[in-house]
């Protein structure tokens, strides 16, 4: 992801949850709002751990000794 897409990403779920929020709020509909903050919450933390988490590198394949040590 280019800088710009994570620095928006954080608006982006919140926008969207905040809406269901507020929804499932006027409808009286409490447990949906908690599992909604709730989900809202972890997919923060995700994000948060994907971008801070340094990727992986791919271990370099080493020579086989037999192979190095025989003529071709």
């Amino acid at each position: 992801m280019k800088k710009q897409h994570i620095a928006a990403e954080p608006t982006r779920l919140s926008k969207v949850q905040i809406g269901v929020i507020t929804r499932a709020i006027k409808d009286s509909q409490m447990s949906v709002a908690q599992n909604e903050v709730t989900d809202l919450g972890r997919r923060r933390d995700l994000l948060a751990h994907a971008i801070t988490t340094e990727p992986a590198v791919a271990p370099m394949a080493l020579p086989n000794s037999e192979s190095v040590l025989q003529p071709t």
